[in-house]
């Protein structure tokens, strides 16, 4: 009786383990079924929105090529001309603008030189180098007598007397040129002005005051009177003042004021 019992229960056990099995079983077929109808239904889904696309694409595509066959041959040719004048007309502007631009560059530098006024330089303003009484005129064409030489000699400058030294000074703005000892005029000073003019101080006793390439001022400092001359040693105390113009003589008198 108890032997009965055992197989029975084991039997149970085994029917129970088949039903278990099979119960999970056919889960997994359904499990796979719904996965595999889904993944058809997204292929579908997907392949239906590429054809309304390509749909789309298609229809304009052939409702462009349409209107371009639909066109008369009158058409095309009224289209061409219209974009050959245009073409025409892009060209003439161009050479037009060149044309301008041309005139321009030309016309410019002629406006450019109407503008441009000339620089005028004015001569410069002379003053005496010593307050004094002129005791030498400027004579170039006619002969004066030299005390110191005993002759009738030229003379290229003017003597203003003044005492030993007394302050020599620059006669207009310049740029000392030379200081150098004459052998004529003794110890003599160089200064340039502008347009070509030139001074020359002669008869000094010193010149320490200034050095060459020294731009001076109308009225500066430039040296003493002295007595260096060996040409008028024996002429009163003076200075030997020259005025030139392109390396030409001028008589000061006409230009100091």
């Amino acid at each position: 009786m108890g032997k009965k019992i055992k197989k029975i229960t084991y039997i149970s056990i085994i029917l129970t383990i088949i039903v278990v099995l099979c119960l999970i079983a056919a889960m997994i077929i359904n499990i796979n079924k719904m996965y595999t109808e889904y993944r058809e239904q997204a292929l579908d889904y997907k392949t239906s929105i590429s054809e309304e696309n390509a749909g789309d694409d298609f229809v304009e595509g052939y409702e462009e090529a349409s209107s371009s066959i639909g066109k008369t041959v009158e058409e095309s040719k009224k289209e061409e001309n219209k974009t050959e004048s245009k073409t025409e007309k892009q060209v003439e502007n161009k050479e037009e603008a060149k044309e301008e631009n041309k005139e321009k560059t030309e016309t410019k530098p002629l406006a450019e030189k109407k503008q441009e006024a000339p620089v005028i330089i004015p001569d410069p303003s002379f003053i005496k180098p010593v307050e004094g009484e002129i005791i030498k005129e400027y004579s170039k064409e006619n002969l004066i007598y030299s005390e110191t030489l005993k002759e009738w000699t030229t003379h290229t400058g003017v003597d203003i007397q003044a005492e030993l030294t007394t302050v020599v000074k620059a006669s207009a703005e310049g740029t000392v040129k030379s200081i150098k000892n004459d052998p004529r005029y003794g110890l003599t000073v160089i200064i340039e002005h502008v347009n070509g003019f030139e001074t020359r101080y002669s008869n000094l006793l010193t010149a320490e005051f200034i050095k060459v390439g020294e731009k001076v001022t109308s009225g500066q400092t430039i040296g003493t009177v002295g007595n260096t001359a060996s040409f008028e040693v024996l002429d009163k105390s003076h200075i030997h003042f020259e005025i030139l113009k392109n390396s030409q003589y001028l008589d000061p008198t006409s230009y100091i004021k």
